[in-house]
């Protein structure tokens, strides 16, 4: 069996970012990517149910044959806008995707704030989390244009300007949030920028995927 975990995500910029998760931990990763770029990410998404489970089991498969049997899904709206359950049961793999983690993170808070890509990934959370724990207040935002400029190479600080992500983030304040949940793969890129600008606690669900995938 191989011992590289295949990486699914919407582009080869987050598909990347997700094998350098799993590089500095010491574990080899490589890259499936879906889509080109953010826009045709979200285009993707919003195809067909049947379009979406068969370009995802043929990527699947694909890994499968290569002897692979771990897959980390980094990427929040992908993985709500499939149910990798059945994946990784038809196919007999071990898929971790982040909404696992939300699992865990729901009961943990009472008033959490969600920041996404685009409105499918945000569904896809708040689902997982209300699921888990139905009386979460919840806050939730959606920003494609921040992953659109982290694509194109801008810097975090300039990110946090521009979009004004300090601002965003005292409005989740001034709502009563507990924590600012970075719902997409891609927001860690600002993290570190952004910490520094808030009080609230920025949560990176990417330490638990890994977790669970051993």
């Amino acid at each position: 069996m191989a011992q590289w975990i295949a990486v699914l995500a919407g582009t080869p910029v987050d598909s990347q970012m997700g094998v350098d998760v799993l590089a500095h931990h010491g574990i080899e990763g490589r890259a499936f990517p879906l889509a080109e770029d953010p826009w045709k990410q979200t285009a993707f998404q919003l195809a067909s149910s049947e379009t979406k489970q068969r370009t995802v089991r043929q990527v699947l498969q694909n890994v499968q044959n290569q002897g692979c049997e771990k897959v980390l899904v980094y990427c929040n709206s992908l993985s709500g806008a499939l149910d990798f359950n059945i994946f990784a049961k038809d196919f007999g793999m071990t898929i971790v995707t982040p909404l696992l983690v939300y699992q865990d993170l729901a009961c943990q808070y009472q008033h959490l704030g969600v920041i996404a890509a685009n409105a499918q990934g945000l569904s896809g959370i708040e689902r997982t989390l209300y699921a888990a724990n139905p009386s979460l207040d919840l806050l939730g935002s959606c920003a494609l244009g921040v992953v659109n400029a982290i694509e194109a190479g801008m810097s975090a600080s300039d990110i946090v300007r521009v979009y004004h992500l300090r601002q965003l983030a005292q409005w989740f304040v001034h709502c009563h949030m507990e924590a600012l949940l970075l719902g997409c793969t891609h927001f860690p890129y600002f993290k570190d920028a952004l910490v520094e600008q808030t009080i609230l606690p920025l949560i990176d669900p990417a330490e638990m995927m890994i977790q669970k995938l051993f």
